[in-house]
Parts: C-alpha cells; structure tokens; sequence
C-alpha cells in the first residue's frame, strides 16, 4: 500500500503545482486553471471453468470468479504557451477466488493463493503542442497481489500531419517484477516456506523484467474509412516460468514447471473502422503474433455498433483466436525427464477460442435520469469458448461523467 500512498501523492502535488500559478490576468489563470475532463467507472465479472489447470500438471478444475472495478479520473489544464495538458489517474481492484489455485497445497484447508485482491494503480501526463503537432507523455504503474510486485514506466511520441489524417506514435514501456518462488507442498526442500500466512519459513523471491515497444501509424482514407497499423515488439527475462505449475513426467515422476529465461515476442496488428451512414459503425481487428518459444496465433475481432435511436445503440462483437503450442508444451505424463524446458499450462498451448456478446450504450443529452453530468451507461455481456473445454462469462458495466 505505500506506493498507493506514493502514487496518490504524486498526484496530489500535480493538482496543487496547478493551481498555485498565479497571474494578474484573470482570463489567462482561468485558461490554466485544472478542470475535470471525465471521470469513468468500471465495474466487472469474469467466471470461467476447466479441467486442464497448470497447477496439477494439465488437469483438474480450472475454476476461477472474478470481480474488477476501477476508476479513472482525467482532467486537463492548458499552460501559458498554449499547449494542452492531460492527467490522468486510474485506480483499480480486482478481487478472485481460484479453485485451481488452491490445489498448490491441497493437505491444507486453504492455500496462501486459492483467493487474492489484486491492486494497480497509475497515473500519467500527456502535453498536446497544436503548434508543433505533437504530444509527449510519461506515465507510471504499480501493481500487487499476494505473491508479486510490479512497477512499470512508460514514455510515448506522436506527431500529426498539417492535414490532420495522419499520425504517428510511439510508445515505449519497462516493467520490473519480483515475484515469490512459491512451490507446491510435496516439491518444497526442508526448511522452504509455504507463503502462507503465519508461516515464517524462507520463500525465493524471483525477477522478471519486460521491455515493449508499440510503433502505430493511423491514416485517414476518407470520410468514412479510417486504418491503424501496429508493430509491438516486446522482450522478457527472468522467471518466465510459474514455480507452482506441476509437470508429470512419462515415468511417473513429476516437478515444477521450467521454461527459457527469455521471450521474445512480435505482434503485428491493423485496425479499421468504417462508418455505414449515419446508424452503422463497423470496427475490425487482425493480429499476428509470433515468438520465439515457437508460438504462432492470428486473432480477429469484428464489432458492429447500430444506432436505434441518437441516444441508444447496440454493439454485437465477436472474437476469434487460433494459436500453436509453444514448443516446451505437452499434456499431463507425456514429458521426457530429459527434456531441458517442460509446461503442461494449456494457455500456452495450441488451441481456438471464439468470443461472442453484445453491448448496449445509453447516452441521453441531458445526461441519464436528469443528470447533466452523467454521460453514459454500457452495459457489455460476452461468452468465451476454448477448444479445450474451458467455458467464460463476462459482464461489464461502465459509466462515464463529464
């Protein structure tokens, strides 16, 4: 909780550089003044359900609920060389029971990992110069649950055409992670810790580090058509391997889960959206992604956004995924014990999902039941289906003020 503490400090002294600015002239303090942009509330459900968890080497329950909210204050103030400034300031909370989770010390009544509440708050700043045509930002984020930390910066570019139909941005991101090496109960030595709670043994403590870099070109074609290009090229070291992930083995045998102390990854992405007169809005999505674990996937999205009236549409969407398995992958006891690297985790695995549902968003223009400020409600509902067996439901309700 002390880099909450920090983060919301951090803002706080932001707001007050702000609005300490004094000047004699009253129109230009009011044009530096920091107003309130919007504010978004976010609350959530996810539940899903399996038998191929990691935790007992590719099968048992995959069991999982859980419950996400956030908030996400923006506000904006424009300085004396006219250049626009964006704060913003999100704080979320997840909280999950995990079946799966609980089975890495299943002797016990509960494990240290069967339910946990996950933190992570960030904020950024973002300068817009129309003069220059650029915008230049840095952000920080932290994140915590029971056994991991993360702190995470991120800087990032844009620059737009004299036409205003083209942009260029760039984004580049570092994220430090310690995470706690916790074992399941038969694979602890003398003397190593369960984690849990009045426990005073010893636990490892392991690093991870992850470096990404997002290149995107955005281009105008028409007035109805717009298309976005990405490249994501992104770097991990570390423990990239989950201490409590059993592996069996062909002879009987089994261990923890091992994997390479590196990852590359490349995702390469466009998006469009195309407008179909004044009700139908079409988005699409296509990526390719490809690392060198020997994982290759292709991921489509398509949404349809149609106006029933000016103030309510509605949004089917529907995504589909199709990945190979990493090369370290197989099932429950078909490991070699000479293998260097060995995971039976199906989310690295082979397989198609398909994810389908609905959204519909109301947005009045005297604001939802007479309230001004309140400037809409979505309420998105969707079905996640893998080949693997494994069923979700999500449920997502967002409101924003303005």
């Amino acid at each position: 909780m002390k880099k909450i503490v920090l983060t919301v400090g951090l803002l706080v002294g932001l707001l007050k550089g702000v609005y300490a600015q004094t000047t004699n002239d009253k129109e230009a303090y009011e044009k530096r003044k920091l107003k309130i942009e919007e504010v978004n509330l976010v609350a959530g459900y996810y539940g899903q359900d399996g038998n191929n968890s990691a935790v007992t080497g590719g099968i048992g329950t995959e069991k999982l609920s859980n419950f996400a909210n956030s908030i996400d204050l923006k506000l904006s103030f424009i300085d004396r060389k006219s250049r626009q400034h964006f704060i913003n300031a999100d704080f979320n909370i997840d909280h999950y029971t995990s079946a799966s989770s609980d089975n890495i010390d299943p002797l016990t009544i509960s494990s240290a990992s069967r339910s946990d509440t996950h933190v992570y708050p960030s904020l950024s700043w973002t300068v817009k110069d129309d003069a220059t045509r650029t915008s230049r930002g840095i952000s920080y984020s932290y994140s915590a649950e029971y056994d991991y930390q993360s702190h995470g910066f991120n800087v990032n570019f844009a620059k737009i055409s004299k036409d205003n139909n083209r942009e260029f941005s760039l984004k580049a991101g570092a994220f430090f992670d310690t995470w706690m090496a916790i074992l399941p109960s038969e694979l602890r030595p003398a003397g190593y810790g369960s984690a849990a709670e009045g426990d005073r043994d010893p636990v490892a403590y392991k690093p991870r580090n992850s470096y990404n870099l997002a290149l995107s070109l955005s281009q105008v074609i028409n007035k109805r058509f717009q298309l976005l290009v990405t490249v994501e090229p992104a770097f991990q070291q570390g423990l990239l391997s989950t201490p409590y992930h059993r592996v069996y083995f062909t002879d009987g045998s089994h261990t923890v889960e091992k994997l390479p102390g590196s990852r590359f990854k490349l995702p390469v992405g466009a998006r469009l959206s195309y407008f179909l007169g004044d009700k139908v809005i079409l988005r699409g999505f296509y990526r390719f992604y490809a690392d060198d674990w020997g994982m290759k996937a292709h991921t489509a999205n398509f949404e349809a956004t149609y106006k029933i009236t000016p103030f309510v549409s509605v949004s089917p969407f529907y995504r589909f995924h199709n990945q190979t398995a990493v090369r370290y992958f197989k099932a429950y006891g078909k490991h070699s014990p000479t293998e260097a690297y060995y995971t039976s985790d199906y989310d690295i695995s082979g397989f198609t999902s398909h994810f389908v549902g609905t959204g519909i968003r109301l947005a009045p223009p005297g604001g939802l039941l007479g309230i001004k400020q309140w400037h809409s409600v979505e309420l998105r509902y969707g079905h996640y289906l893998r080949s693997t067996g494994m069923v979700g439901n999500s449920v997502t309700l967002a409101m924003k003020l303005k």
